[in-house]
């Protein structure tokens, strides 16, 4: 560890997530910290914040590095802000800064916790243990498109075979894992009620379901409004002056709007009998098949 001085600081710190280190700034000091992103860097690292009365932290979302230190600030009772980096980004262009160091990275995010204000409630540790499995479903999902697009490149009959039976295969294991979660969310009383909220809306099955309460635990404490903007799913305007913009979604938790869309599309023109009208009555209002 490195640093300038022992003072006490402010009450709100910034920390840069890499692989190897977590470097920590306090907002309104010149001093600077660099501890090993390890079990044991993460403890000393709980305890210099302690030392300086640190209480709210922020992070950036680095990739999943910063899932253990996150995990151990919020054991330790700071209160942490979790940043996606398109906003450390526009904070530091809001204050003209183009230097990028770990240092200096940190000392941006110090000060724009200290704009941000608290952050939000710990997530259901139980839903973050599954996360990561929910995680590998996605990515073989991915994997499985891009074999079959592979597949239409290829003309030799052993060489398609051959990426088919990878295809079944990634298939087969998709839904193997996601009886295991649905299992481990059976295992909850609470949690299995919400499965089987989600899964009783016509078009929803256990794949767009799993997502929905994993990646969106804030459900049943939102409005509707707040829960289609959390998703992208709100429409938001674009006009100025006499220019009036088509209004289109943007932003938001991608792979909920992703699972949403690939459930909400045949759902309108089959499954669920609300969306179809809806559909319907939107297309003859002239309006577009998607935005």
């Amino acid at each position: 560890m490195t640093h300038s001085s022992t003072k006490t600081g402010p009450a709100v710190a910034g920390i840069d997530v890499g692989k190897d280190w977590l470097d920590l700034a306090v907002d309104g000091c010149d001093e600077r910290w660099r501890l090993p992103n390890t079990g044991e860097g993460r403890a000393e690292l709980v305890a210099v914040l302690i030392r300086l009365g640190i209480g709210r932290v922020g992070l950036e979302a680095s990739g999943g590095y910063e899932r253990r230190a996150t995990a151990a600030l919020r054991e330790a009772g700071l209160d942490v802000v979790l940043f996606q980096p398109r906003q450390v980004r526009a904070y530091a262009t809001f204050r003209l800064r183009r230097a990028k160091t770990d240092a200096i990275d940190a000392g941006l995010i110090a000060a724009c916790t200290a704009a941000h204000g608290p952050g939000r409630p710990a997530p259901d540790p139980r839903l973050v243990a599954l996360a990561e499995p929910l995680r590998l479903v996605e990515q073989i999902d991915e994997d499985v498109v891009r074999l079959k697009t592979r597949r239409e490149a290829y003309q030799d009959p052993r060489i398609r075979e051959h990426i088919a039976a990878e295809i079944q295969r990634l298939k087969a294991e998709r839904a193997a894992r996601i009886k295991a979660l649905v299992t481990a969310l059976r295992a909850h009383d609470d949690l299995a009620r919400r499965l089987d909220l989600v899964l009783s809306v016509p078009g929803i099955g256990p794949r767009t379901a799993l997502t929905l309460i994993v990646r969106m635990p804030e459900l049943g404490d939102l409005s509707r409004e707040q829960a289609a903007s959390l998703a992208g799913l709100a429409p938001f305007d674009h006009s100025s002056g006499r220019h009036q913009g088509q209004r289109r979604i943007a932003g938001g938790r991608a792979t909920v709007r992703t699972a949403l869309y690939a459930a909400a599309l045949p759902a309108a023109f089959r499954w669920n009998d609300a969306l179809v009208r809806l559909y319907k009555r939107l297309k003859d209002a002239g309006k577009s098949h998607q935005k």
